[in-house]
């Protein structure tokens, strides 16, 4: 009798943690659902928030969202749904001052700006997924228990070099071989349980991988018109065989430059920035330009301007013509002081 009473106060639930993590586990019968996320928190380890859905037979084992445990059947298979929180932040209401207290050294408006900074001296490891988290955490603590290094699933790995590729990118779009040995090694260093044990450096594998993941990347942020790439499209392929070859001429930007090729800002394309270039034309032609007037201009058309230079590769003579406020003296200024802070960077 007492084993009867005992057996109804208890509960059997099948957990699905994540794909590769499937419980069966056993716990006193909660009284309200939060009881039950309280005691799966405890018991998983889990410091991030989740709600729960459940395998409800009306409805061929579907899962459902649970919101009342009087749903769950005698033996219910019930699913962990990570939930990421948004906190808000205030604008900096300073930086969307009054454009007059701002210096002649500023080149670009925040619209114009792509990449804004340069490839870091340490790679800092992004975080990942909640469910990636959560699987590389548990392999981390039984690496350091035994040594035992985590068998990585296709799904898992997909998901840790696309995350590292669209990181990578944010620096560059064509990182060096030194880059992808940083990142490599500092993968393994902070998720030692991705140590490959045929390998002498333990990371080798994940080098080589990140270099097929950030050209499939490139790839894709090319079909979506990103400037940076697509002005390396049209190489040899299947149906160019006369074409260049995919690993010569590529345009990319030097060690420490920024803003190689940024995109367009945001609303404008190739017809509104070349009206912005003919006003500037013609505030060039008038006895006293008006100086306001022509950096804001030259600010707008900066991603037009670099466009040209990449791709078309004018002679001097031609840039003169097109951008004549580019040679005026307080261009000049601008531009060797943005020189000027990115070899003191170096």
């Amino acid at each position: 009798m007492v084993s009867q009473m005992a057996e109804q106060e208890n509960i059997t639930i099948r957990v699905i943690v994540s794909e590769g993590d499937i419980r069966k586990m056993t716990t006193k019968r909660p009284d309200t659902l939060d009881d039950l996320i309280g005691w799966l928190k405890g018991t998983l380890k889990a410091n991030y928030s989740f709600t729960l859905q459940y395998q409800d037979p009306e409805f061929n084992n579907e899962l459902c969202n649970l919101t009342n445990l009087s749903e769950l059947p005698e033996k219910p298979t019930i699913k962990i749904i990570p939930m990421i929180e948004l906190v808000p932040i205030s604008a900096d209401t300073e930086s969307y001052g009054d454009t007059s207290s701002q210096t002649d050294t500023e080149i670009l408006s925040s619209s114009s700006l792509d990449r804004s900074f340069q490839w870091p001296e340490v790679f800092d490891v992004p975080k990942f997924s909640v469910d990636v988290e959560y699987r590389l955490r548990q392999g981390n603590l039984l690496y350091l228990r035994d040594g035992t290094c985590l068998k990585v699933t296709k799904e898992l790995k997909h998901n840790i070099l696309e995350k590292l590729a669209e990181t990578m990118y944010a620096f560059k779009a064509y990182p060096e071989k030194e880059d992808f040995e940083a990142v490599a090694k500092a993968l393994v260093q902070t998720h030692p349980c991705l140590k490959e044990s045929g390998s002498s450096s333990g990371w080798n594998g994940w080098k080589n991988s990140l270099k097929f993941k950030m050209g499939n990347y490139r790839t894709k942020m090319r079909q979506i018109g990103r400037v940076d790439v697509t002005v390396n499209g049209g190489k040899r392929g299947r149906y160019t065989a006369n074409a260049d070859s995919s690993h010569k001429g590529i345009k990319k930007p030097r060690k420490g430059e920024l803003n190689f090729l940024p995109e367009y800002p945001e609303g404008k394309d190739d017809h509104n920035l070349e009206e912005a270039r003919q006003v500037l034309v013609n505030e060039m032609m008038k006895t006293k330009p008006n100086g306001s007037l022509v950096k804001k201009e030259m600010d707008l058309t900066f991603a037009l301007r670099r466009k040209e230079v990449v791709q078309n590769k004018p002679a001097l003579s031609q840039m003169l013509h097109r951008w004549p406020a580019l040679f005026t003296e307080s261009q000049v200024c601008i531009t060797a002081e943005c020189l000027k802070k990115m070899y003191v960077s170096l």
